[in-house]
């Protein structure tokens, strides 16, 4: 018995849901398909598709929508890949959905290990599996037949990764209005329910000055590298809570070149990231960030009384902290999902960087599944790899919550 508890609600609806013969059809072949969801997550691994360049990955599988038999497949005007499995009516529209942009460069080498349970290839994780995961979900509920009251929007959305900021997720639920729930899909684990989106800010700072000789303008000029060095320092001694966690890192320094070595630079940039929780803290730190580099212009400038050290800034990315209650309908549900497919204690993660979090900010109920493997998948790494035993069921719960949240016959949805 796990310690959480879920609501009467949605224990009821999930004890009519698998106790229906056709629901446990979808699970018993999802397992017997298995081997088949693994090619299918090898092919499309295969196909190099670094944020901002998934076309040829969503043409393929924008193909196995069709293949599936979904209706209105499109590319939309984004780049996301849609598919739509329609409801007999007065139902919750739900979003399935998993990203088709890894993280590595174009040239990347792909090539598929596959030995003794293990499948090794950069992306064959994050996210193929969750596309993967979504491709079983619909293959298991043609397969038993079963009808949903909602209609199910399954998406392959791009530009999750880094400078792609979540927005094809973030274009997706600002362009669909009708949507009433979203589930996505990132990793292969089942153990773990994101229902917390942690807020990222990333900037582009930079210094300018006049710059000169590094010997014959001395004293007559002040230096952007001083004043960006002077800002990092202060930034570096900036306080911040354990909890909500909250978290600050410069994470590039750029300026001059071998070639000019010995001159003092005209531009100094730096760059930033910081996340926190809460919103609260997170526009708390922004502000003594910016503080920071202010007071470190005016420090420069005064300290050689010539010329004045400016800077401007780029805004890279910006999603916002959010949260809903930890005993939502939708987290209910994906825990008591998670729980009866073998996992003891289901945990909830608090925050995170997932396609969840523009659902949240679009003020959806929202999770995001796939977390809590218990090996390490090593993604973002050329060393990426994938455990095969019993990875059926990070399908599987991807099903179940999507029939609990769309409702199926006698059986409402559990979404409010």
């Amino acid at each position: 018995m796990m310690k959480y508890k879920v609501s009467d609600k949605v224990q009821q609806s999930f004890d009519q849901l698998v106790q229906k013969e056709s629901v446990l059809n979808a699970l018993h072949f999802m397992e017997d398909d298995q081997e088949n969801i693994i090619q299918k997550q090898m092919e499309l691994t295969l196909i190099p598709a670094p944020t901002f360049q998934e076309e040829k990955k969503a043409q393929r599988f924008l193909e196995m929508f069709q293949e599936e038999g979904l209706e209105d497949c499109h590319i939309d005007e984004y780049g996301n890949v849609v598919g739509i499995r329609k409801g007999t009516g007065n139902g919750k529209t739900i979003l399935v959905e998993g990203h088709l942009d890894t993280v590595f460069p174009m040239e990347t080498e792909l090539k598929i290990i596959r030995e003794n349970g293990w499948i090794y290839c950069p992306g064959i994780v994050d996210d193929t599996r969750g596309c993967a995961s979504v491709l079983s979900t619909i293959r298991a509920m043609n397969h038993a037949g079963l009808q949903t009251k909602g209609d199910i929007q399954f998406v392959g959305t791009v530009q999750e990764e880094g400078m792609g900021a979540l927005r094809g997720m973030q274009y997706y639920v600002q362009h669909h209005p009708e949507l009433d729930a979203s589930i996505s899909v990132d990793g292969s684990g089942y153990q773990e329910i994101t229902y917390e989106a942690t807020g990222i800010q990333t900037y582009e700072i930079n210094f300018h000055g006049i710059g000169g000789h590094a010997y014959g303008a001395f004293g007559e000029i002040a230096n952007p590298i001083h004043a960006a060095a002077r800002a990092m320092a202060k930034i570096a001694e900036i306080q911040v809570p354990e909890d909500p966690r909250t978290t600050f890192a410069v994470t590039g320094l750029y300026a001059g070149s071998y070639e000019s070595i010995h001159a003092i630079v005209d531009k100094a940039t730096f760059t930033i990231n910081f996340r926190s929780n809460s919103q609260e803290e997170l526009e708390k730190l922004r502000k003594q960030i910016f503080d920071a580099i202010d007071e470190a212009c005016k420090e420069e400038t005064l300290r050689w009384g010539k010329n004045e050290i400016t800077y401007d800034y780029k805004h890279f990315m910006d999603v916002n902290a959010g949260t809903q209650d930890s005993h939502a309908s939708i987290v209910e549900g994906a825990m008591i999902c998670s729980h009866y497919l073998g996992c003891e204690e289901p945990q909830l993660g608090h925050g995170g960087s997932t396609n969840c979090s523009r659902a949240l900010e679009a003020g959806l109920p929202a999770v995001c599944l796939g977390g809590g493997d218990d090996y390490d998948s090593k993604c973002h790494s050329l060393q990426e790899q994938f455990k095969e035993e019993n990875s059926f069921k990070g399908c599987q719960i991807t099903l179940l919550l999507a029939l609990l949240c769309a409702g199926m016959d006698e059986i409402d949805s559990i979404i409010d």
